[in-house]
């Protein structure tokens, strides 16, 4: 039985993700402004985000002299940590190019969607064990799910290339499902600050030549352009990224990713309230099987034991 004090750490940890969630659900729709304001391609606002991200994340370790742990988590795992930093570089730009083709909604509930489901299946291989039957029936529903939206895409108020879309957004979903299992144990290692700044780095020096070579405009005009690139590089990535790190330490990459839905639901609502999108009856059915699926890992995962005990000591 887990004790108050590591139940309480176990709920913060689903707090911090749930944030996360909250400001990742409204960066597509901040990619939806910027092309309304300026013909920055997809790429270049990858790029600035991430290059943003970086810059306030070394400013806030030369604040919080926190170079020592980034210094560390350098030496004993490089490897793994620009992997992750690549893998999130190319999960935001695969699904901000989803954001564009097929709109906000479709693309964040079928990334986010089929994310949670990999990772399941993952660490089901990972253990060597069949995912019991109340977990093989949430995975059957959260495919179901998936596929009805993504049937759906053509049909509703969504963007002009609906299968290019929803292929975007599930490559998005992969990357992401592999950069938080890979990413994981690296939050043993060292703070959640030192591991976004290094990730954040990876990702922008990874970019860096894509975005040169896709074309400018490369500087924003608009100064609200400015600002709202601004709030991707910190709020939606800096800040939000730091949190699921944080989080990552008291619950497992599933609950986490469970805690995480809370973004297409942001995005739904944002994108029907600002951009006028909407799903047809069989989105709505659809997305609603999904997050009912994810539910019902995350209550497994509690009744399980999967939560862990305490953090995973630095």
């Amino acid at each position: 039985m887990s004790s108050p004090f590591s139940s309480g750490r176990a709920r913060l940890g689903l707090l911090q993700v749930s944030l996360a969630g909250v400001l990742w659900g409204t960066g597509g729709l901040v990619m939806q402004l910027i092309r309304d304001r300026e013909p920055m391609s997809v790429l270049v606002v990858s790029t600035w985000r991430m290059v943003l991200a970086a810059v306030v994340l070394f400013a806030a370790l030369l604040v919080t002299r926190g170079f020592a742990d980034l210094r560390r988590l350098m030496r004993q795992r490089p490897g793994t940590a620009v992997i992750v930093g690549c893998c999130t570089g190319a999960y935001q730009a695969l699904y901000f190019g989803a954001v564009l083709a097929v709109g906000v909604t479709v693309s964040t509930v079928v990334a986010l969607g089929l994310a949670p489901v990999l990772l399941t299946i993952a660490e089901s291989v990972a253990a060597r064990r069949w995912p019991s039957r109340m977990r093989l029936l949430v995975l059957g529903a959260a495919l179901g799910g998936l596929v009805l939206v993504s049937a759906d895409a053509g049909t509703s108020t969504t963007g002009p290339h609906p299968l290019l879309g929803v292929l975007l957004a599930a490559a998005s979903g992969a990357t992401y499902a592999l950069a938080t299992g890979i990413g994981r144990p690296l939050t043993g290692l060292t703070t959640p600050l030192a591991l976004t700044t290094a990730t954040s780095t990876a990702g922008a020096i990874a970019l860096l030549p894509f975005g040169l070579l896709a074309g400018g405009p490369y500087v924003p005009s608009d100064p609200q352009v400015a600002v709202l690139l601004v709030y991707l590089g910190v709020a939606t990535l800096a800040l939000a990224y730091a949190l699921l790190y944080a989080g990552l330490r008291t619950v497992t990459g599933s609950a986490a990713l469970v805690a995480t839905l809370l973004e297409p639901v942001t995005a739904a609502v944002l994108a029907a309230v600002i951009l006028g999108e909407r799903l047809g009856l069989l989105g709505i059915i659809g997305a609603a099987l999904i997050l009912v699926a994810v539910a019902g890992l995350e209550e497994e995962d509690e009744e399980g034991g999967a939560v862990p005990e305490g953090p995973v000591p630095l």
